[in-house]
């Protein structure tokens, strides 16, 4: 552990140095000092330990230093931690690919592999324009989305994240003009609302000659505001964009692999889109890697136009590949490990009791003063105020009573790793309660 003088040091040199995301330089404020982490826990540099309710942005699964992601990372350092990917190809790589065609919806055959999830977004983009170039359709080139989305922070996915209310409105006038639509009503259980199921369709329709492709966030808006959606609107948008020869990108970087209560939240629909991005939760949170997978129509009308002009350098990387499988082993298990082929797998009974704990836990805070709403959906936690959060103050009480969260704008939020046990839910839940205290004072 550092010692207090090494931590005033670090942070020092973090101060002068270290440009921390969606922060100025320097930050208005000074970032905690992480030592080490373990299970569920991050262990200060001054010795608090912390229950990490964020999943490293939603992302470590697992919690920290699994023995089986551990021992993924090592096995495959001793055979090559990196070879390039073009021309050549290695285990790893091949069997997550293999797994990932098996447990997405089906009829995604094809595999890309790449850096981060912003990345794989920029990919399905590029597919999809270029299957329109492929196909003689070059005026098919703007894509649609509803309002409240995020897609991530490079210039294609910021065009497609919402206009006004998101964080990338300074960029207005420089990103390509999008087709933006209403952003779905809230609520997973509230009936569709027919009214809105007819203007959707009516305006991807409207300008169905000049979009290549439909790209959401199914059934949970992420980053764009934590919101909640009925499944029946992404069955319309899989009817409307069929029949307009238009391509329907899902973006699950954030709702893959169980955090919505389905392994993929596509299933919710029971719908598949013509690419699927995913990414964060891949490798259990060990490396960054993302992929975009299409379906073979789509991969056919790429190659009529020639080659998908993209190759990150350190796409198929080895080392994230190799824990990415044993990632997705760790989600498939069995919960005894050697019972019955039907016995449920661990991350749904894990995503069902956390559900259920959150439920619980964040009960009392409906209809508490400053208070909008709160909502749960598998394993993710909301408190969404009426007013922005006094993010410092709303993190400090999060830490004094022992919890690591991030709000951000008007909402106090959890997404926890799947290993937290039932005591580790409700401390979260109370960190969340007096977070809403603090940051609506």
């Amino acid at each position: 552990m550092a010692t207090r003088a090494d931590a005033a040091d670090l942070l020092a040199l973090d101060r002068r140095h270290v440009w921390h995301p969606y922060a100025a330089l320097p930050p208005a404020d000074p970032p905690y000092l992480v030592d080490s982490a373990s299970g569920v826990r991050l262990r200060l540099a001054d010795g608090r330990d912390l229950i990490d309710g964020m999943s490293s942005w939603w992302a470590a699964v697992h919690g920290y230093r699994h023995p089986v992601l551990d021992a993924a990372v090592t096995d495959q350092l001793g055979r090559m931690a990196h070879v390039m990917f073009g021309g050549l190809t290695h285990e790893p790589a091949v069997r997550l690919a293999r797994t990932l065609v098996e447990i997405t919806p089906p009829g995604l055959e094809h595999v890309f592999l790449c850096d981060s999830g912003s990345v794989s977004v920029e990919v399905a983009v590029k597919m999809c324009l270029q299957y329109h170039l492929g196909r003689g359709r070059p005026g098919k080139r703007r894509l649609a989305t509803w309002r409240g989305g995020y897609h991530g922070d490079t210039f294609h996915p910021m065009s497609v994240c919402d206009p006004e209310g998101g964080m990338h409105h300074l960029w207005r006038g420089v990103l390509p003009a999008q087709v933006f639509v209403p952003a779905p009503p809230g609520g997973v259980d509230t009936p569709p609302d027919e009214r809105y199921l007819a203007a959707l369709v009516a305006g991807i329709a409207r300008d169905a000659d000049e979009i290549a492709a439909v790209i959401v966030e199914p059934v949970v808006q992420g980053a764009g505001g934590m919101r909640f959606h009925h499944p029946a609107y992404l069955r319309a948008l899989r009817e409307v964009t069929t029949a307009h020869d238009i391509l329907l990108i899902f973006d699950e970087i954030a709702t893959g692999f169980g955090r919505t209560g389905a392994f993929f939240a596509a299933e919710h629909a029971g719908v598949t889109p013509d690419v699927l991005c995913v990414g964060k939760a891949l490798t259990g949170g060990y490396l960054s890697l993302a992929a975009a997978l299409c379906t073979p129509g789509v991969a056919a009308g790429i190659g009529a136009g020639g080659v998908l002009a993209h190759g990150p350098t350190f796409m198929g990387n080895p080392l994230a590949c190799a824990v990415a499988n044993a990632s997705i082993g760790l989600l498939r298990a069995s919960v005894v490990g050697d019972g019955p082929a039907d016995d449920p797998p661990s991350w749904a009974v894990a995503v069902r009791r956390i559900e259920h704990g959150l439920r619980v836990g964040l009960a009392p805070l409906a209809g508490q003063a400053g208070v909008r709403d709160v909502r749960v959906l598998g394993a993710i936690g909301v408190v969404q105020l009426d007013r922005p959060v006094d993010l410092r103050a709303a993190t400090a009480a999060a830490v004094d009573a022992g919890v690591w969260l991030r709000p951000f704008r008007d909402l106090i939020y959890t997404m926890p790793p799947y290993v937290a046990d039932d005591d580790d839910v409700a401390r979260i839940t109370r960190a969340m309660a007096a977070a809403v205290a603090a940051g609506t004072s």
